[in-house]
């Protein structure tokens, strides 16, 4: 590059123009138009030659700067001067013109560099309040999965406790049958140590042998068993019973029909536990007279095994007979759509403390009632809606706990004046009602008729009166 420029300063063609611009300006008044314009063309052609060295050398300065250097002075000395200086109408102009245009185009430079930077700020404003978003969504998982653990962990707990409470009640009962087993050696040890008369004079004489007979499981634990049965009876009076009954009131209006149905469902499952327990008793007694042989009575020994194995016993068998019993009973109702099987856990229980119930000498029932009978102040208490001075029971609401003719467990009746009238017209209205309603199915007129056929045991049974048959 300085090389290019010591040359043009060299040739002199600078100063050659200067010359021939004062020359041109001393004859310019004297010369004609061709002579002018002749003297302006030399002058811009030696203007053009100075020019095209100087596009050199301005050439070779950019490469020597690198890409990037003096662009901003292309763009605003250069460029603006090439596109307006030949081309400019009014003399005297051109300068002003491209200052004029640089000054736009840096002002729309501006505004579009201020557009994008506040689209650039929006964006980021953007991604900032979606990475928020996304924080507060994994929190809220976190704690979507910690209630999740502690959910699992709670219905852990629940189930361990479950299986402490079957533990701890395992352990009572051992515990009863290891002091009744001490008591028996206590009273054993006493007799052989206090001194008898015939022995005393026979001393020489060898004692006979005596056999060594120990009770069974079911006599010695049967105090155990007889409070605990007592108490778990009681416990589903006032817990299973309400949440029942709660249950039933979201599908009946009615709360008599909802008490009448509860109280159905307890009369049919110690039905349904009691014949369960016959036959589950026949298969045990056939089973163990094959290969008994013992000091203990073959009765002792067939209920200390029912007793053993009570988990044998099918109780979803006894929950289905007595929904199909319930199903077709003519003193309640339900809606259509609507099953029995939702008091379903009820049910499980009952049939669970009426089976176990059997295995007790002597063993527990429910007391046989019907309405329109007599209140009996020392089998049943009366409900709080009551009429107090009426003297027959309208309906019951829970069955009296009996053992033989002893009341254990009070019931729980409705008593109000003209019951047993009142009971035979809403009998003829719910026979007339089912009739125009529906018509029963094969099965469950099979069913009806085999409960109208006389019983076979050794107490009455009454027909769909509600009360515990034998």
């Amino acid at each position: 590059m300085a090389e290019s420029l010591r040359r043009l300063i060299s040739n002199e063609t600078c100063g050659l123009l200067q010359e021939k611009l004062e020359g041109w300006y001393k004859d310019y008044r004297m010369n004609s138009c061709d002579q002018n314009l002749n003297q302006c063309c030399e002058i811009m052609e030696l203007s053009a030659m100075i020019q095209g060295q100087l596009f050199s050398i301005l050439s070779q300065t950019a490469q020597e700067g690198g890409h990037y250097a003096g662009v901003e002075t292309i763009k605003s000395r250069l460029l603006p001067w090439l596109g307006t200086c030949f081309s400019s109408p009014v003399p005297g102009r051109p300068f002003e013109t491209s200052s004029s245009l640089f000054q736009e185009s840096r002002g729309k430079d501006r505004q579009l560099r201020e557009l994008a930077n506040s689209r650039n700020h929006e964006i980021q404003q953007l991604e900032r309040e979606l990475n928020a978003t996304r924080l507060k969504l994994s929190l809220v998982q976190q704690d979507l999965k910690a209630s999740q653990a502690k959910e699992e962990c709670a219905l852990r707990n629940l189930e361990q406790l479950k299986d402490y409470e079957q533990q701890v009640q395992m352990l009572k009962d051992e515990i009863a049958i290891l002091g009744a087993k001490k008591s028996i050696l206590q009273s054993r040890l006493a007799r052989s140590r206090s001194p008898s008369p015939r022995l005393g004079r026979s001393r020489s004489l060898s004692p006979l042998p005596m056999k060594n007979i120990s009770p069974g499981r079911a006599r010695l634990t049967n105090v155990s068993r007889h409070a605990h049965l007592v108490e778990r009876f009681s416990d589903i009076y006032a817990q299973e019973r309400l949440d029942a009954q709660t249950l039933l009131r979201s599908y009946v209006d009615d709360l008599e029909m909802a008490q009448r149905i509860i109280y159905v469902a307890a009369v049919e499952s110690f039905h349904a536990a009691k014949k369960a327990f016959r036959q589950f008793k026949m298969r045990v007694r056939k089973t163990l007279s094959l290969s008994f042989s013992g000091p203990e009575s073959f009765e002792d020994t067939v209920m200390d095994y029912i007793i053993r194995q009570e988990d044998l016993y099918d109780v979803q068998s006894s929950v289905s007979e007595v929904i199909n019993a319930m199903n077709i009973n003519p003193k309640i109702s339900f809606p259509p759509e609507v099953d029995f099987i939702m008091i379903s856990s009820l049910i499980r229980e009952l049939c669970r403390v009426a089976f176990s119930m059997q295995t007790l000498d002597p063993p527990l029932d429910i007391a046989f009632a019907s309405e329109g009978e007599l209140f009996n102040e020392h089998k049943y208490r009366r409900s709080y809606d009551s009429d107090f001075t009426a003297p027959l029971v309208a309906y019951h609401v829970w069955p009296a706990l009996m053992e033989n003719d002893s009341v254990i467990v009070k019931g729980e009746a409705v008593t109000r004046r003209g019951a047993l009238w009142s009971h035979r017209s809403r009998s003829r209205s719910r026979g007339r009602s089912q009739s125009r309603g529906h018509s029963l199915s094969p099965l469950s007129h099979g069913a009806d008729h085999s409960r109208h056929l006389p019983s076979r045991s050794r107490s009455p049974s009454p027909l769909r009166s509600g009360s515990p048959r034998l």
